[in-house]
C-alpha cells in the first residue's frame, strides 16, 4: 500500500473525528508523525498550510515529554518483572544505538537537532526522545533540540506538500 493510500485511508476511517484531531493524532504516530500529518491535512482536509504545520507539530511533540521522563522508569519495571519486555528494551536500544549517527555521538544536542530534522521514516521526535535516553542526554536540552527539530522537518514537510500540491494544479 502506499503512503497516500494509508493517508487516505487514515482520513477517512477517522473521518467523524474534526480535522485538526486527526492531525493531533497521526503526528502522535510513532513513525510516521508529521512527515504523514502534514500531507492528511493539507492534502486531504485542505487545511491551511500554516495551521496544518501548527497543529502538526504540536501533536509531534505530545509525546516526547512522556519518552523523555517516564520511558526509563517503565523500562525499569518492565524488565524487572518479564523477559519478553527486556528483551523488546534490549533490542530497542541496540536499534536505536545503530540508527544514531556519529553526529549524535560527538555533537549531542546538535546532532540530535539535525537527525530529527530530517524528515526520513524513524528519524522524527519519537527516535530523538529514544536516543536522548539511550545516549543519557541532558533531558530540557534535549527537548529543546528535539523540538528545534521537529520545527524544521515541518518546514520542509510543508514546503515540499505545497510545492507538490501547486505542481499538480490541485
Amino acid at each position: 500500500m502506499h503512503s497516500l493510500d494509508i493517508a487516505r485511508w487514515l482520513a477517512e476511517s477517522l473521518g467523524a473525528l474534526p480535522a485538526w484531531f486527526v492531525t493531533v493524532l497521526i503526528s502522535m504516530t510513532p513513525f510516521v508523525e508529521l512527515r504523514l500529518s502534514i500531507p492528511v491535512a493539507i492534502g486531504f482536509y485542505r487545511m491551511d498550510p500554516v495551521y496544518a504545520f501548527i497543529i502538526a507539530v504540536i501533536g509531534n511533540l505530545i509525546p516526547v515529554p512522556f519518552i523523555l521522563v517516564f520511558l526509563g522508569k517503565l523500562e525499569r519495571w518492565l524488565s524487572g518483572r518479564y523477559k519478553r519486555w527486556e528483551r523488546f528494551f534490549n533490542w530497542l536500544f541496540r536499534y536505536t544505538r545503530k540508527r544514531a549517527t556519529e553526529s549524535i555521538r560527538k555533537y549531542e544536542m546538535v546532532g540530535l537537532t539535525l537527525y530529527v530534522a530530517i524528515p526520513f521514516p524513524v528519524t522524527g521526535a519519537w527516535t530523538g526522545a529514544l536516543i536522548a535516553y539511550v545516549f543519557d542526554l541532558d533531558l530540557k536540552r534535549a527537548f529543546a533540540s528535539i523540538t528545534v527539530g521537529v520545527l524544521i522537518a515541518g518546514v520542509i514537510v510543508t514546503l515540499a506538500v505545497v510545492g507538490l500540491i501547486s505542481l499538480w494544479g490541485v
